[in-house]
């Protein structure tokens, strides 16, 4: 905690480093398997406890999110619900995820929010609880509350940690937002892939995305970063937002293929993480708690 009251918490990013779309329940919910890449770089949550209960987002807040649909507030109210919790919060974002990229930031600030406040409240709520409370705010809230890279499947629900190799990602934001509901809907999009077995996955490798070829064809800009940077490495797309990367084994060729970006992309070169940085903080708060 600082003078202030503030404390601050990371909230990292993620990749797919591949989805593919397996079949589809008799409830209309696509089955899938991914792999999740967790980064060491996101957003900021700053938290501030309010003893006399209430969730505020403070008005410095600026990232195109209404406050009544932001997903961290909305993990703070589901926290509170779920074990009735009179204690309230004041919340910060310092946002650099993209919007809409597929790189898990809402998903992950709301993951923050949960895990952070779960301590700073003194709830003591076991990790599978707050994951079930975050499947319930968005599908990718309970791989951030784990904080573990994972194997994903069903839904998205079922998670196997997973190791994978230390490697350098070149993220690219195309500016463009993709409408989830509208990829899942469209006719191109390929339902029955062949299962991948854990097993034999080579980890840290790049398969495919089912919705690539969907995507490329409704959003020439996206398509435009494949054909740009095919020279310098496999381009992918993250999750189903406009996000694309590129995996490499050193920060300087991921530099190198940065400065190949054609203008008009934010882009940034980033370090995948073994374990989410949000973990090492909340031991790092546990720690000083009992000190």
């Amino acid at each position: 905690m600082t003078e202030s009251g503030w404390s601050s918490w990371p909230a990292p990013a993620k990749i797919n480093l591949f989805l593919r779309i397996t079949g589809r329940r008799s409830d209309g919910y696509h089955t899938l398997q991914t792999v999740f890449q967790l980064l060491d770089w996101g957003d900021t949550v700053h938290l501030r406890l309010r003893p006399e209960g209430g969730i505020m987002r403070a008005a410095s807040a600026g990232y195109g999110v209404a406050e009544a649909e932001d997903i961290a507030v909305r993990a703070a109210k589901a926290l509170q619900a779920a074990t009735g919790c009179a204690s309230g919060a004041d919340i910060a974002i310092d946002k650099r995820i993209p919007l809409g990229g597929g790189f898990g930031g809402g998903s992950s600030d709301a993951a923050t929010v949960l895990v952070a406040l779960n301590h700073l409240w003194g709830l003591n709520l076991p990790e599978a609880r707050l994951a079930e409370i975050g499947l319930g705010l968005g599908a990718d809230v309970p791989v951030f509350v784990h904080g573990q890279n994972a194997w994903a499947e069903g839904v998205g629900e079922q998670l196997t940690p997973i190791q994978l190799p230390q490697a350098w990602f070149l993220l690219i934001d195309s500016g463009v937002h993709v409408p989830t509901a509208e990829l899942f809907q469209s006719p191109q999009l390929t339902r029955d892939q062949k299962l991948v077995k854990i097993a034999g996955y080579v980890s840290g490798s790049l398969l495919d995305n089912a919705f690539e070829p969907v995507v490329r064809a409704l959003q020439p800009r996206i398509d435009s970063v494949f054909t740009a940077m095919a020279g310098f490495g496999k381009v992918a797309l993250t999750g189903t937002g406009g996000g694309c990367f590129l995996r490499f084994d050193s920060k300087e060729t991921a530099l190198d293929a940065q400065a190949g970006l054609p203008e008009g992309y934010r882009s940034w070169v980033v370090p995948s993480a073994p374990e989410s940085t949000l973990l090492q903080a909340l031991r790092s708060a546990r720690h000083e708690s009992i000190t």
